[in-house]
């Protein structure tokens, strides 16, 4: 029969407990049983009376939470600053310092730490439809890359230093293109632009104090409005031929200049020559008929007659065939003189050879090279004299 059912009450188990008919046990008992436990363990000693274990229990328990207590509380003061950031200590809400990377302790419920990355670089977009110097419309996208170099600035200079960074560079980026023409920002004036972005969003956030760093400025993208693209395409690419233009008209005169140069330095070198050439050969014939006048003084007639022969042998020397028209006759006679020079290339020259003369219509006539030469000098003197 169970203990819980009618008429079996002396079985329940929680009555006659130490042989009296006791109800269910009292958490004051159990309390004090637990104390008892505890205090044995430590080396304490029990009494009897109740309310003595009560208060041995409590200070036992109230120590070992404070024990714990504390534990937790000193584990839980240390935290770990990663190697690209620094951490911002507030204690009670006000500045105290700031603590480099690695393990470091806080008072709990003290102080406060506040991690800011201090390497990466970070990007920030500007974009949208402004209105240029001319009156024209066009849409700019640019990018700035940043970062942050003061960590205490960047937290408490202002309540949020990103967000006063974007305004700055759309006021920026407004301004510099409200001073610039359309066909500045879209051909050849982006680099300027972006300069001058540059330089006038550092002026802006200069007093503001954000603690931050402009790495680099990025010009993205400017386009016209859709509805005007076409024509804005043409007159870029206008001026892009243009452009290609010039610079093949300025390779062409960089190729075409130095050889014009050339030539005329080489037509100086070659007039230098020239004249110094034609100053020579009169210096050397004033030479020659100097050394020449006084034979002639002295030899009038073998020196004509050494001028003629040496005259006419540089004249022959240049043909091979010479006609000689005989004086007082109808014949003309004919001088092969290219047979005659190959006659006299072998060894046994004959000075007494003589050759045959070509007769014309009216007949024929036989005369030698010397007497032929003798006749002509003949002529010569009697025309010098």
């Amino acid at each position: 029969m169970a203990w819980n059912e009618p008429g079996n009450n002396d079985k329940d188990p929680w009555k006659n407990k130490g042989g009296k008919n006791q109800g269910p046990p009292d958490l004051d008992e159990l309390l004090n049983d637990l104390g008892k436990k505890v205090t044995g363990i430590f080396g304490g000693k029990t009494s009897n009376g109740g309310s003595g274990s009560g208060k041995s229990f409590s200070s036992i328990g109230l120590t070992i939470l404070l024990i714990i207590g504390l534990v937790v509380y000193t584990f839980s003061g240390f935290y770990t600053i990663k190697e690209a950031e620094k951490g911002i200590v507030l204690r009670f809400g006000e500045y105290a310092g700031t603590v480099d990377p690695g393990i470091n302790f806080k008072w709990t419920f003290i102080d406060r730490i506040i991690p800011v990355d201090m390497q990466s670089t970070r990007d920030l977009p500007a974009s949208g439809f402004m209105l240029t110097q001319d009156e024209n419309v066009v849409r700019v996208d640019m990018q700035i890359q940043y970062r942050v170099v003061n960590a205490r600035d960047y937290v408490f200079s202002v309540t949020n230093a990103d967000d006063s960074l974007s305004q700055s560079l759309d006021s920026a980026l407004r301004y510099v293109v409200g001073h610039a023409k359309m066909d500045d920002i879209l051909t050849s004036g982006r680099e300027q632009i972006r300069q001058s972005v540059w330089e006038e969003l550092e002026k802006i956030i200069e007093p503001y104090h954000l603690g931050l760093i402009i790495v680099d400025v990025n010009f993205k993208d400017a386009r016209p409005p859709n509805e005007v693209k076409d024509a804005f395409d043409d007159a870029i690419a206008a001026q892009e031929d243009e452009i290609r233009f010039l610079r093949e008209a300025e390779a062409y005169a960089r190729g075409i200049e130095p050889r014009a140069r050339g030539r005329v330095k080489r037509m100086e070198q070659e007039a230098i020559a020239y004249k110094e050439q034609t100053v020579l050969d009169a210096q050397g014939e004033v030479a020659r008929f100097e050394k020449i006048l006084p034979e002639y003084h002295a030899a009038p007639d073998v020196t004509r007659e050494r001028l003629y022969l040496a005259t006419m042998e540089r004249v022959y020397s240049n043909t091979s065939k010479v006609m000689v028209d005989v004086e007082g006759g109808n014949n003309m006679m004919y001088l092969p003189l290219d047979k005659i020079i190959q006659q006299q290339q072998p060894a046994s020259r004959s000075s007494n050879q003589s050759y045959s003369p070509v007769s014309t219509s009216s007949g024929s006539v036989n005369t030698s090279p010397s007497s032929s030469t003798s006749g002509r000098t003949d002529r010569f003197n009697s025309g010098r004299n």
